[in-house]
C-alpha cells in the first residue's frame, strides 16, 4: 500500500485496503507473510525508540524502547495476522508509537505461526514468553498485555492460561479489534461485510481452520469469548463500528464484565480493522493509540499509589 500524506479520509483508506485485500488473496502463506514484514519498509519507526531482537528463551521477540524509558513498565505484545502471518517487524511502527504512547518499553513477541504450528503453539509461546519477562526480573505489576486482532484474542487468551498456571497477572490489557471468536459466526459478520474492506467470513474461516487444525474452536484458549475470565485483569477493547469483529469484542466485553472483570469497550464511529496501524496516514489511528497509552500510563501510576 502506498503511503499517503497525513490527514487521508477513512473512506480513501478502505479503497486502498480492499484493493490490497484482493491482490494478495490468492497469495500463499509464504508471499503473505513476506508481504506483510513490508509494513517495515513503508511505515517507519518514531525517532528516539531503539529497536533490537531479543531471545526469549527460545522463542524470538524484539524490543522498542524509547529514549529515556530503559527501566519504564513492559507492554508484552502479540502482533496479529490470523495466527499465519505478521511479526514483530510488519508491527514494528505499530508497537514502538504504544512504547512512545505509554512511556513504556514493548517486547513484541513472535510466537508460531500456524499451519506450521498450530493451537495451541501460539499460546505456549505466549506464555513462555510472559514466564520470561517475570524470570529476568520485571514485576508482574510493571506489565500489561497487548494484541491486535488475532494478537487481541492471544492476549486474552494467554491471560486464562497464565492464571490457570498460578501466575500472577498483569497490571491491565489492551486488545485492539480482538478476534475472540474462531467460530466466526457472529452477526456482524453479515451486518458489517459491505463496510470492512479488510476481512470476510470465507477468508477468516479458512484461517481459522489452518489454525485449530482439527481442535474445537470453543476452546477457551483458541476462542476466550467461551471461557470463564474471572480473576484477568482491567483491560480496555478498542474496535472499528465498521469491521465485521464488532461481534467479537462486544461479546469479549460482556464476558468480561460478567466475569468481574473491569473491562473497558471504545467503539470507534466509521473506523476499520486496526485502524491504529494507519496512524501515519490516519489522525483517528494517532489519537486511539494515545489513547490506549494514557489507559496503561493511568493504570500503572494508580499501582504505585497503592
Amino acid at each position: 500500500m502506498s503511503k499517503e500524506g497525513k490527514g487521508i479520509e477513512i473512506g480513501r483508506l478502505k479503497e486502498l485496503i480492499r484493493a490490497r485485500s484482493a491482490a494478495g488473496a490468492n497469495l500463499g502463506y509464504a508471499e503473505r507473510r513476506k508481504a506483510m514484514d513490508g509494513n517495515a519498509e513503508q511505515f517507519p519507526v518514531p525517532a528516539g525508540v531503539e529497536v533490537s531482537k531479543a531471545d526469549l528463551g527460545g522463542v524470538g521477540a524484539e524490543w522498542n524502547i524509547p529514549s529515556g524509558a530503559e527501566t519504564a513498565p513492559v507492554i508484552l505484545y502479540f502482533h496479529g495476522g490470523g495466527y499465519v502471518q505478521g511479526s514483530s517487524v510488519s508491527h514494528r511502527h505499530l508497537t514502538s508509537r504504544l512504547a512512545t504512547a505509554a512511556k513504556a518499553r514493548v517486547l513484541s513477541v513472535d510466537y508460531a505461526l500456524a499451519p506450521e504450528a498450530p493451537f495451541p503453539a501460539a499460546v505456549e509461546d505466549a506464555l513462555s514468553a510472559y514466564r520470561w519477562l517475570i524470570a529476568s526480573g520485571v514485576e508482574p505489576q510493571a506489565i500489561a498485555f497487548g494484541g491486535d486482532s488475532a494478537g487481541g484474542g492471544l492476549t486474552v487468551a494467554t491471560l486464562i492460561a497464565a492464571r490457570d498456571k498460578g501466575l500472577p497477572m498483569p497490571a491491565a490489557a489492551v486488545a485492539i479489534s480482538p478476534w475472540t471468536d474462531l467460530t466466526c459466526e457472529t452477526e456482524t459478520y453479515t451486518t458489517r461485510a459491505d463496510a470492512d474492506p479488510m476481512i470476510d467470513q470465507a477468508g477468516i474461516k479458512s484461517i481459522a481452520a489452518a489454525y485449530l487444525n482439527g481442535a474445537d474452536a470453543r476452546d477457551p484458549l483458541a476462542s476466550p469469548n467461551f471461557g470463564d475470565l474471572t480473576g484477568l485483569p482491567p483491560m480496555l477493547i478498542h474496535v472499528g463500528s465498521d469491521e465485521v469483529l464488532l461481534g467479537d469484542a462486544i461479546a469479549l466485553h460482556q464476558r468480561a464484565r460478567a466475569c468481574g472483570v473491569a473491562a473497558e469497550i471504545e467503539e470507534w464511529d466509521g473506523m476499520i480493522h486496526v485502524w491504529h496501524a494507519f496512524y501515519q496516514m490516519l489522525p483517528q489511528g494517532e489519537r486511539a493509540i494515545e489513547r490506549l497509552g494514557d489507559y496503561l500510563s493511568a493504570r500503572w501510576k494508580a499501582i504505585r499509589k497503592e
